[in-house]
């Protein structure tokens, strides 16, 4: 594809993506807020931009894979930020969990710049990243999404168009709703079978052997067994994702009542300091409440 990239955020998941970028033939330019943490990438022969004013200015696409709403907002309307450079007929592709309301306040402000939003957050941790096997669901006008697509299939293996701008964020709600819910649920049947007195590694063999436990969270087992859960999605970041499916479904006039419950299991692991963990660490706050 002909285009010139751009891409900022090169944290767990970026960096993946830019590397298979790269490695697809594609020139890609950066920025990141620490330029260190993307020296790598430097080193493979990305080019890099001392803002993302300047990054905007030298691409025709630029992608965003950002950690909250309020990342993204600062990337994007800072005083050095994207919308500030030269935006006109290139188009946005944000890849960060946000809220659909925000993501469609964010693609008003950027039309006013001639600039063009497209939503598509990832279904896909650290292990997809690396393989290219991430899942995308876009939203945004169907002709800005086929024009990014092959750049999308590069990075992943599906990408879903979902509708109008939102659609993408709306979805990817969901999709971490139901992830929380199979990890807390999982952690929550482990922890009941070892307090009724069952082997906890045998008790587990069974919860994933049983079709009640959804498969997404077959590949925690070692975590769960070790006690060492090395981030590939942070708990702090299902937290913000179950903060922000709240707010959205409040706004949108729907009731979640099981949310809640795991949303409150959630914040209480962040605040036993649990954050920078891997999401399955939620199975320590129900080891910790037996200590």
């Amino acid at each position: 594809m002909s285009v010139r990239v751009g891409f900022i955020g090169t944290g767990i998941m970026g960096s993946n993506m830019v590397k298979n970028l790269m490695d697809a033939g594609e020139k890609v330019t950066i920025y990141n807020r620490t330029k260190q943490k993307a020296q790598h990438l430097l080193d493979a022969g990305a080019g890099w931009r001392e803002t993302p004013r300047e990054l905007v200015s030298k691409v025709d696409v630029v992608f965003t894979m950002l950690s909250n709403p309020e990342a993204v907002e600062e990337i994007a309307n800072s005083v050095d930020g994207l919308l500030a450079g030269e935006t006109s007929r290139k188009i946005w592709v944000d890849m960060s969990t946000v809220n659909p309301g925000f993501t469609r306040q964010m693609a008003r402000t950027a039309k006013m710049k001639e600039m063009r939003l497209v939503d598509a957050p990832v279904s896909g941790s650290k292990g997809p990243a690396e393989k290219g096997e991430l899942v995308f669901l876009a939203g945004g006008r169907e002709e800005d999404v086929q024009k990014v697509q092959p750049l999308l299939e590069i990075m992943g293996k599906n990408v879903h168009y979902m509708g109008g701008t939102g659609s993408g964020s709306a979805m990817k709600m969901s999709v971490n709703l139901t992830l929380m819910h199979a990890m807390t649920s999982l952690s929550e049947g482990l922890h009941a079978a070892e307090g009724l007195g069952l082997d906890k590694q045998q008790a587990l063999d069974v919860l994933l052997q049983v079709p009640t436990t959804a498969p997404a969270v077959a590949g925690k087992r070692d975590m769960l067994l070790s006690g060492s859960y090395e981030t590939q999605f942070p708990l702090k970041h299902a937290y913000k994702d179950l903060h922000l499916l709240e707010e959205s479904a409040y706004q949108a006039g729907i009731s979640l009542p099981v949310t809640g419950s795991v949303r409150e299991a959630y914040a209480l692991a962040k605040q036993y300091g649990m954050g920078d963990e891997d999401f399955a660490a939620v199975y320590k706050l129900l080891a910790k409440g037996s200590e």
